[in-house]
């Protein structure tokens, strides 16, 4: 009997081995927004597991320094039960009878399992690791010191390469995407959403080329009819010259005054119902733009340089197309400058922007030096190409149809063969 101890305490290290391989696989693979939710609905298991993973290094070097103990002396013990038993072929049957079992029963199965029911498994031994923790604290202190001095020697810094948890949320999208858990439109969707605080109201807004402007000094009637032609509800008014914006017309506002007048719309006091127009510079991040929009309850803003230049618009319909896509109703005009042709090019206007040709064909054209897709080859041309030169560049085939003075206004775009 007294020969056999070795054995059964080799058992028992080993129990403990997988125990602490497990409980490492669990905590470390257990999901941080589930643990916080039950957490917040009172679970004092869910409250453990938070509390060890707030200090991943501490956690880590406890299990690591129980295991390493486990096996160390499961070994020591099974060699010298080997030795025993065979003489000097001990020490190798030892070694291959102990790989296997390490290998097999404290390591492959306790983490198999653990990875499967993370969640379960980490709330399950939350209790034992914490004191497993505390009991360790000092002597895990000490091995932390001495591995940031080492690392420190060899000019490495321990918090390198900390992951915020922007890019973490888009690494778990981009990757259940690929795993096909989450839609394309989902993913564009939920990007978008943190994409706002990366973009500039320069990035959304409508050039002053596109806009729908109504010059004032027209007679009433030539403006009540361009209003009520336009599939907008709010156009902006302007004397003189398109930079100088008197106000904001609004076709609720406008019906509201025309209808006692019963037809005399001579008698139409324009300057009494416009609104006063709110500017705002391009330089703003979307996201700035989007609390503005929500905070002053008005949907609909005027972009300028910084020189007061009138650049274009942005509404809040604008802001929320970049987060779930195209939004039109019966009064919206389908005109997307974006035309598939039988032969698999695009033919695409010019002032067509780069992120909608990239949501409308699920292409990956850059957008960081241009917003359009004309500005787009301008920039990788370094100039103003003529009507039938043809570029590549980004894995695409661009050929310029058509062009009004110094501005591309029709482009043929292709994948290159072999570009997927």
């Amino acid at each position: 009997m007294t020969t056999l101890w070795p054995f059964f305490a080799v058992i028992v290290l080993l129990a403990f081995s997988g125990f602490f391989s497990g409980s490492e696989t669990a905590l470390t693979a257990a999901s941080r927004a589930r643990m916080h939710a039950m957490e917040k609905d009172g679970d004092k298991r869910a409250a453990r597991v938070n509390r060890l993973l707030a200090d991943q290094e501490s956690l880590i070097g406890a299990i690591l320094l129980g295991n390493n103990l486990v096996n160390i002396l499961a070994s020591a013990l099974a060699t010298a039960m080997f030795l025993s038993w065979f003489g000097d072929a001990g020490v190798p049957i030892a070694t291959a009878v102990m790989t296997v079992l390490v290998l097999v029963f404290a390591e492959v199965m306790p983490k198999t399992y653990a990875i499967s029911n993370s969640d379960n498994v980490a709330m399950a031994v939350s209790q034992p690791i914490t004191w497993l923790v505390k009991t360790f604290a000092w002597i895990v202190n000490i091995i932390q010191f001495i591995v940031k001095i080492t690392l420190r020697i060899f000019g490495i810094r321990a918090d390198q390469g900390l992951v915020s948890a922007e890019e973490e949320i888009r690494g778990a999208i981009d990757l259940h995407h690929s795993e096909g858990g989450v839609a394309e439109h989902d993913r564009h969707m939920l990007v978008g959403a943190l994409d706002l605080k990366d973009l500039t109201v320069a990035d959304l807004m409508i050039h002053r080329k596109n806009i729908n402007m109504i010059d004032a000094d027209q007679p009433a009637r030539d403006i009540v009819m361009t209003a009520l032609s336009s599939p907008h509800t709010r156009l902006p008014l302007y004397r003189g010259s398109q930079d100088e914006i008197i106000g904001i017309l609004h076709a609720k506002d406008l019906l509201r005054a025309i209808a006692p007048l019963r037809g005399d719309l001579n008698k139409l006091d324009l300057d009494s119902i416009i609104r006063e127009p709110w500017f705002v510079p391009e330089t703003l991040t979307v996201q700035e733009q989007l609390n503005a929009f929500l905070k002053k309850r008005n949907h609909f803003a005027l972009v300028v340089d910084e020189y007061g230049a009138l650049e274009g618009l942005i509404t809040l319909e604008d802001i929320l197309e970049e987060i779930v896509g195209d939004i039109r109703d019966e009064h919206d005009v389908a005109v997307q400058g974006v035309r598939p042709q039988p032969d698999g090019s695009v033919n695409v206007d010019g002032v067509v922007t780069i992120r909608d040709l990239n949501r409308a064909l699920g292409w990956n054209l850059p957008d960081e030096e241009a917003v359009t897709i004309a500005g787009l080859v301008i920039h990788e041309a370094q100039t103003i190409p003529e009507p039938g030169q043809r570029f590549s560049f980004h894995g695409y085939r661009f050929d310029v149809l058509r062009k009004s003075r110094n501005q591309i206004t029709a482009l043929r775009v292709k994948q290159d063969e072999g570009v997927s």
